[in-house]
């Protein structure tokens, strides 16, 4: 606590107050101020100095060194106790449950909600060839299934389920403790029906009565056009069963689409390299390349004066737009220009005449006796 705040002063009692005021200060201020009642963003900050403050107050031999000495331990003590000290070992979720009629965590979750079976994840992977075109892909998982003597209601043929007779059909059992402050209550989950608040007189001997067992399941999946790593499909239902007949969860479908040699993806768009010449550079072209679609060519123009790592785009050949009306996104392609190795010698001498045009310094044409005789049978061989 601040040293500058008084104990006395955070509860809002005199200095002679005695033990029943500052008990009833205490409870009237937590009410306000514990951060699950209040949105005060200091509520945190204030219950803490609230707690501090009725711990010393509340302690006789420490109130009395505080007044002395002005700490709860006398001269060079911090006074600090923890709460739960204070009340008999309780915790804070029972003292404010007596409070507010809830614990911190604001009360318990209905039996139905609790009794739905619970979601099961699984991942799965597809090519890029299977994400473009949509495909159906079966998978195979083990879950808790409904039980199939009993039809998921646990109970043996001719059994009832009925009340449980310790928690009167709550799913909860309260416990009584003591503390200064009182009696104080709090609840836990009936160990009879384990919160479920019924009980069957026969349950069914193959699933024990929970009305679920063990299965290995295959399901065919739809695996939409367009899907990208990451999504998550539903499948309602195939999830864990729920207890005696409540619905199942669902389950859950990480997809995951893998690399591919050729094409690289980024979002809706696919990119891809592709070589061309140093005269198709220059001049410019029209190639084409597969696309990710089957025996689908795409025609792709290339501006004369193309250069090492341009790219060209092609709209509404790149990756299915999902929920986009069969729109799809780019096809970008990046250019690489490849400089030949083995020229003829036709090919060299207009390389060299090109270089001569443009000023360029090139390696010496000085022909050997051996390069003459071969150039002179490629002239007459051309």
């Amino acid at each position: 606590m601040s040293e500058n705040r008084d104990y006395y002063e955070v509860l809002g009692v005199d200095r002679d107050a005695d033990a029943r005021t500052i008990k009833r200060a205490f409870l009237k201020k937590a009410r306000t101020v514990h951060p699950d009642v209040s949105d005060d963003p200091e509520a945190e900050a204030k219950f803490k100095e609230l707690n501090e403050a009725y711990s010393v107050l509340s302690d006789e031999q420490k109130r009395a060194n505080y007044d002395r000495y002005g700490t709860a331990d006398g001269p060079g003590g911090s006074g600090y106790v923890d709460i739960n000290d204070i009340f008999g070992g309780m915790g804070m979720d029972d003292l404010f449950s007596s409070f507010f009629g809830g614990g911190a965590g604001g009360g318990a979750r209905s039996r139905r909600e609790r009794r739905r079976g619970r979601d099961m994840a699984i991942s799965l992977s597809v090519t890029l060839e299977e994400a473009a075109l949509g495909c159906k892909k079966t998978i195979s998982y083990d879950r808790l299934a409904p039980c199939e003597d009993c039809n998921g209601t646990g109970r043996a043929e001719g059994a009832q389920e009925k009340q449980c007779s310790r928690c009167h059909g709550t799913g909860y059992v309260t416990t009584v403790q003591r503390s200064f402050l009182g009696q104080v209550q709090s609840s836990s989950p009936c160990p009879d029906c384990h919160g479920e608040g019924t009980v069957i007189d026969h349950p069914c001997e193959t699933c024990d009565g929970q009305g679920r067992t063990p299965s290995h399941e295959k399901i065919d999946i739809d695996i939409p056009a367009g899907v990208s790593t990451g999504r998550q499909l539903r499948v309602s239902g195939f999830g864990e069963a729920g207890l005696r007949g409540e619905p199942s969860g669902d389950l859950i479908v990480n997809v995951r689409v893998a690399d591919h040699e050729r094409f690289k993806r980024n979002g809706d768009d696919l990119y891809l390299v592709s070589d061309i010449s140093i005269a198709q550079a220059a001049l410019g072209c029209e190639i084409e390349v597969e696309g990710i679609m089957p025996d689908e060519v795409v025609k792709v123009t290339v501006p004369a004066g193309a250069q090492y790592g341009d790219t060209v785009s092609v709209n509404n050949y790149g990756m299915p737009r999902i929920g986009g009306g069969g729109s799809r996104g780019r096809l970008i392609v990046q250019l690489r220009v490849v400089v030949p190795t083995n020229l003829s010698n036709k090919q060299r001498e207009l390389l060299r005449a090109f270089a001569d045009e443009m000023g360029d310094d090139v390696a010496s044409g000085k022909k050997s006796v051996t390069d003459r005789i071969k150039s002179a049978l490629d002239d007459i061989l051309d």
